[in-house]
């Protein structure tokens, strides 16, 4: 079998650039429950199709964005940034702009116009089925990006246990997240474990 090696795709061109945030932009209106329901499609466009990062990058980015403030989209700019970061500090931060308004845009819109309507449907059975169905296919995608995150970061048997132990222990306790990633931090940082 013949494998043939991905090419990072060039964001100089206007085109590339263009079908990146196209992507983006219809990517944005499927985000039901968050930014972290479409990850593994984030990967997918950053990994696989336009070869931007490796898997291991994109943990990286990943990691960074879900512990620096704010919300969980930022990954989406992170990912444009990246993304262009070979052709200039200008341009990486031009496409990482870009990226972070065609993720939010049409779906910040489409959510005013729907708030801006959706008391008029108080009383709907339509709005009640429709928002107890919601929670179950958001739980659902949320499992999945679970299962990518666990698929793409560790790649050896002592991180898997741990990530394992730490799912188990978020899902049994009330220990804050915040601990496990501190744990998790001093035994990298110890090279006890490693993705």
């Amino acid at each position: 079998m013949i494998v043939v090696a991905c090419q990072p795709a060039s964001l100089t061109d206007l085109a590339n650039l263009a079908a990146v945030i196209w992507d983006f932009l219809s990517l944005s209106l499927f985000s039901l429950g968050g930014g972290n329901t479409l990850l593994a499609e984030y990967h997918h466009l950053s990994v696989d199709k336009y070869c931007w990062l490796t898997s291991r990058q994109f943990a990286d980015i990943y990691a960074l964005a879900e512990a620096a403030p704010g919300p969980s989209s930022m990954i989406v700019g992170l990912l444009g940034m990246g993304a262009a970061w070979r052709e200039g500090p200008i341009w990486g931060l031009l496409s990482g702009v870009a990226a972070e308004v065609a993720i939010l845009l049409p779906s910040t819109l489409l959510m005013v116009a729907a708030a801006l309507g959706w008391n008029r449907f108080k009383d709907s059975p339509f709005r009640v089925a429709f928002e107890r169905g919601l929670g179950p296919i958001t739980l659902g995608i949320l499992f999945g990006v679970g299962v990518k995150i666990l698929r793409t970061a560790d790649q050896d048997l002592p991180a898997l246990l741990v990530s394992l132990l730490v799912c188990a222990l978020m899902l049994c306790t009330r220990i804050s997240p915040l601990w496990f990633m501190a744990v998790a931090g001093v035994l990298g940082g110890l090279g006890l474990i490693n993705r």
